[in-house]
Order: structure tokens, then sequence, then C-alpha cells
């Protein structure tokens, strides 16, 4: 089981913001995950749903413009938006390998089935789904089949970084691991030093871990030391 750390790029509120969070977290690790939201979705509103900035990201993708540092690190999108294929597709023509789109903004498999083939088409190498937190995993069972990926909520407020971890996920990880061990599982949210080797014991793989690299000294160190604590556990 490969682990992957993604150090998460939580919400920038511009493009700006952006580039300079994954050109800071691309020194240290070679995989990001980006956060955007709607602000429908989430209270949140985040970079291209600001004023003047979805023109901004039409223009990207009609002329291939990718994120930055794309060729270098794999970018990964959690898209907490109600329009999860237009955005996804924009997003996978710009550089976003990895498109993961929730659930709860589908209205069944066909659509999106529609969703992830406009991704692939777009460039991602990988799709699949995200769950909020109180989300029941038997919504899951229409969809498994066509995912390559699902990322689990570990917290119950989405879009800023530093809400409380839901332990609940402990038993989430392990009842779809159990399901579905074929389907590699991701954690965002309230992921640390003091909950991700026990995640990692669960069945999860991929971590996107926000503050608890950000609010250290030393990110580096601090990615470093996560990865080694998760990779004693593969």
């Amino acid at each position: 089981m490969t682990i992957e750390i993604l150090p998460t790029n939580t919400c920038p509120l511009d493009y700006p913001e952006l580039v300079r969070r994954s050109s800071a977290f691309a020194k240290f690790s070679p995989r990001l995950h980006l956060d955007i939201s709607d602000g429908r979705f989430t209270p949140v509103t985040s970079w291209p749903y600001g004023e003047d900035q979805w023109p901004e990201l039409e223009k990207m993708a009609e002329r291939r413009e990718v994120l930055p540092l794309s060729k270098i690190v794999f970018n990964e999108v959690h898209m907490m938006v109600q329009d999860p294929l237009r955005v996804g597709t924009f997003m996978a023509r710009i550089g976003c390998r990895r498109v993961l789109g929730h659930l709860e903004t589908f209205s069944g498999a066909a659509a999106a089935k529609e969703a992830f083939s406009a991704w692939r088409a777009g460039g991602a190498d990988e799709v699949g789904l995200a769950l909020l937190i109180d989300t029941p995993l038997s919504a899951l069972d229409e969809y498994a089949s066509q995912c390559d990926a699902v990322l689990l909520m570990s917290i119950p407020t989405l879009g800023k970084q530093g809400a409380p971890f839901d332990e609940r996920i402990y038993e989430r990880v392990k009842e779809l691991h159990a399901k579905y061990p074929e389907i590699v599982m991701g954690i965002d949210g309230g992921v640390s030093e003091e909950n991700i080797g026990k995640l990692a014991d669960a069945g999860a793989s991929r971590f996107g871990v926000g503050s608890a690299i950000t609010k250290t000294p030393d990110p580096a160190s601090t990615y470093e030391h996560l990865l080694h604590m998760t990779n004693q556990k593969s």
C-alpha cells in the first residue's frame, strides 16, 4: 500500500494565494491537495468562485495553462461545489491529475459516470468521490465500481482548517475498507500526528493534512515525520 501525505491548500481566496501556498508546499512534497468551494455547498467561497475569477479559470482551461509546478507535483483537487462536472473538467485541463467531487452533489450513478468521463477526457488520471462525515457509507454502493478513489471527510464542518477531528471516522474507514478493499481511501480533515497511525491501521492510505503541517515551526520536517509514521504501517 502506497502512503501519500498531501499538504492541503485550503480554499485559497485568489489565484496568487493558490500559487504562493502550492509553491511553498512543493519545496518538500511531490503531492498537493487543493480544496475549492463555491460558497453554496459550504459557506466558504474560494477561487475560482470569487468576483471575476471564473473567467480566469475558463481562460486557463481553454489555453491548457496548468497550475504552478504541475510538471513536478501531482495535484489533487477536492471540489466542494454544486456543479462538479463542469468545474472538475476545467480543473483536469489545468493540471489536476486526481479529481474528487462530493457524492452528495450527484443525482445518481449515471451523473457521476458522465462527470468521471469528462474529467478523464480533460486529463485526470484518477477520479472519485468525497463523502461528508454524516453521509451513510451505503450511499457509495451505486458509485463504487466507477471510483478510483474515495475521500472520507473526518470533520463536521468544511472549508476551514482547524475544525475538530471526528472520531467516528475510524469505524467508517474500517467498514469501507472491509467492503471495498480495492478502493484507495483518503482522509481529509483534522489529520495529525495523534490520529494518522490509527487511520492507517484502519485502512486509509492517503491523508490531506492542513494545520498539522502549516502551523508547525518546520512544515517540511513535520511532513517527513508524518510520512515516516504512516510508512511504518504500510
